[in-house]
């Protein structure tokens, strides 16, 4: 009989299979916020009501994570200890946080370009680690800020980009910079937060991502519903119906932006928001190939110049991380 490994090994072997389920994690991210842009602009008429598809993918996200706990055996345990008492100090803030911002994305969505739209969505990087350290108290080193700090730049350059290369009459600009510029960065504001918020749950109450899914899904389709009383939408909806401009392709951007979710809370819970951030960020190249392959379009100059910046902000941000001082005795 082969004997145990020894604790070391085990802890090894264990931290080894743990980084290699991350990068998993991590890749199918990437390819899903790639894509997202494009098969949202492709599948999604301009005439669907936001909150209805903003409330199917809160939907499927649920299926999905009962599907995937129920599998591993966890749902009957999770279903034997759940409080309410529990979910909404996990999950209440974060979900409805969560639901405004998705609703922002999608605005965002119809009035950007894939690739500008992808670049200011990773903004929400510097908001991450910016509420990361007062919640969680994780300091970044010099060169990690300054790696932030890049990505500032970048998204200015986007910024006047984007009012140059669509258009040149007021009324468009104005339409890019409120329902497509504005709209992102609010939301990139508001995912920072409640990322480091899930990291919190997650990695210091020992909250299931899954279970935290299910909750933030349940109770930010409730903020939701409550808002379509008085809302836009909530009035579109009862004129022409909750479905209304869907098609049956309209499901695939919804249940790929569902899946998106699940893998979000994945690497959150293992990784951290500020890492799952710039595992975002490398999406850019999928979008960029993406939209250049389907659409055409190659990048503007304004994109050319912010894309290094972003990628040039990961290499320094990964190889120089915060290094705690030892004490001299």
């Amino acid at each position: 009989m082969v004997p145990p490994p020894p604790p070391k090994s085990r802890g090894a072997a264990e931290g080894i299979h743990n980084a290699a389920r991350i990068q998993f994690f991590s890749i199918l991210l990437a390819l899903q916020y790639g894509a997202q842009p494009l098969i949202s602009k492709r599948f999604v008429r301009r005439e669907v009501i936001v909150t209805s598809s903003v409330l199917v993918c809160e939907l499927v996200k649920v299926l999905y994570a009962v599907f995937i706990m129920a599998k591993d055996g966890s749902l009957r345990k999770v279903y034997k200890e759940w409080t309410l008492v529990s979910a909404f100090t996990a999950s209440g803030l974060p979900a409805a946080i969560y639901a405004l911002q998705n609703s922002l994305l999608q605005i965002s969505y119809k009035n950007l370009d894939s690739l500008t739209f992808s670049m200011l969505n990773q903004t929400k990087i510097l908001f991450t680690a910016f509420f990361t350290y007062f919640i969680l108290r994780q300091k970044q080193s010099i060169e990690q800020i300054g790696a932030l700090l890049l990505l500032i730049v970048a998204a200015v350059l986007l910024s006047v980009g984007e009012g140059s290369s669509k258009g040149s009459s007021s009324g468009n600009a104005d339409q890019i910079l409120f329902y497509g510029i504005i709209p992102v960065l609010v939301a990139s504001v508001l995912s920072g937060l409640a990322s480091a918020l899930c990291q919190w749950a997650s990695q210091v109450k020992k909250h299931s991502s899954y279970l935290m899914t299910i909750e933030m899904s349940i109770v930010g389709s409730l903020c939701l519903l409550a808002s379509t009383f008085k809302s836009p939408d909530g009035e579109a909806m009862r004129q022409h119906g909750f479905f209304y401009g869907w098609t049956p392709l309209t499901l695939i951007p919804v249940m790929f932006n569902a899946l998106g979710g699940i893998l979000v809370g994945l690497v959150t819970s293992h990784a951290g928001g500020v890492r799952k951030g710039f595992v975002i960020v490398s999406a850019l190249l999928i979008t960029a190939l993406l939209q250049f392959i389907f659409d055409g379009k190659p990048p503007s100059l304004y994109c050319l110049l912010a894309l290094p910046l972003v990628v040039t902000s990961i290499s320094i941000y990964q190889k120089y991380p915060y290094q705690v001082k030892k004490k001299e005795s």
